[in-house]
């Protein structure tokens, strides 16, 4: 990598953190990263989590496990990806320090992990170990390629079973092709409720925030968005992975240097204008299938966003390109 090329991946790490807000770590907060291994035994004895469904509310995710995984979903273009988190729990917070992939595709709404991804996770996980590494598995992530951030109805089933036998275990989804045209990771974190659980009025993860789902996929998502609740994510970084950080920055950013958001995702933009035209006929015809007029004015404000964000990026990097 040249010092012009250079100097730019540097630049748009920053704008990167600016984004997705990724506050650094003051030294004492680096402690962190230490394992107890006696508090978290001691939090799996308790398990307050059993007792409050809603007992974690907050995800902190490092800046390398959040650049990890970004790169993973965008690598997997339309087919789903997955892989899984490794991390602790601090009171009401789930941690996400590293995360790696697995050799596990899919399509639409359903990734299934096969026998060979199995055998990949356990040998990661014992040569993780035997290298020092103490943390355990937290949960796992997948990708939603152009139809946003939510739990499909697999999806909602692997999360209990993850649940009901690896708690603590979070769900986190990643919109690569949203993350393109926005320039800010779409990134959701989820837990599921037991299977008794009766979710009361606003509770559910369609009861809050807003939620760009596809015609195709609202349904499914309608059906399914009683049986888990969000939690809020915040980002991080330290001096201890700031250097693994920029090397794998730079891999990223020479792997989508070339790229330009409005002719990589011109077919996805172009498939989000025709279903937000689609979805104002359904409006026009009374037969709203779950749109709202709301909804509709604020997915049309979301991909002009994203196309002027495109504009800019790609007048960005077009200037770099001339310059070199």
């Amino acid at each position: 990598m040249d010092t012009h090329t250079a100097a730019g991946a540097d630049s748009a790490l920053k704008l990167f953190e600016l984004d997705n807000n990724i506050v650094p770590l003051s030294q004492s907060d680096e402690a962190i990263y230490c394992f107890d291994e006696d508090y978290q035994r001691q939090q799996a004895d308790n398990a307050p989590w059993k007792k409050d469904v809603h007992h974690f509310r907050k995800v902190e995710i490092s800046s390398v496990a959040l650049v990890k995984m970004v790169m993973h979903a965008r690598s997997g273009g339309d087919i789903e990806v997955m892989g899984l988190m490794l991390g602790k729990v601090v009171g009401n917070t789930m941690i996400v320090l590293d995360a790696f992939a697995l050799p596990v595709e899919g399509s639409e709404t359903r990734v299934n992990a096969q026998s060979e991804s199995y055998e990949y996770m356990t040998q990661y996980l014992e040569r993780s170990q035997a290298a020092g590494q103490k943390e355990p598995v937290i949960g796992w992530y997948h990708s939603h390629p152009g139809y946003g951030c939510w739990l499909s109805g697999i999806d909602v089933a692997t999360q209990m079973l993850n649940q009901q036998f690896q708690d603590p275990f979070l769900a986190v989804v990643i919109d690569p092709k949203r993350t393109m045209s926005a320039g800010k990771v779409d990134l959701g974190a989820f837990r599921t409720f037991p299977e008794e659980h009766t979710a009361g009025s606003g509770s559910g993860a369609g009861s809050d925030g807003f939620q760009n789902v596809p015609l195709s996929k609202i349904e499914d998502f309608g059906v399914h968005s009683d049986k888990y609740y969000p939690l809020d994510v915040s980002y991080f970084k330290s001096t201890l992975d700031q250097r693994l950080m920029e090397r794998l920055w730079r891999k990223h950013w020479v792997n989508t240097l070339s790229q330009s958001p409005l002719i990589t995702n011109s077919a996805f933009t172009t498939q989000m204008v025709n279903e937000i035209a689609e979805k104002i006929n359904m409006f026009s015809r009374d037969s709203k299938k779950g749109v709202s007029y709301s909804q509709i004015l604020r997915e049309s404000d979301a991909i002009a966003e994203e196309i002027t964000q495109g504009h800019k990026s790609h007048e960005l990097k077009k200037k770099l390109f001339s310059h070199a």
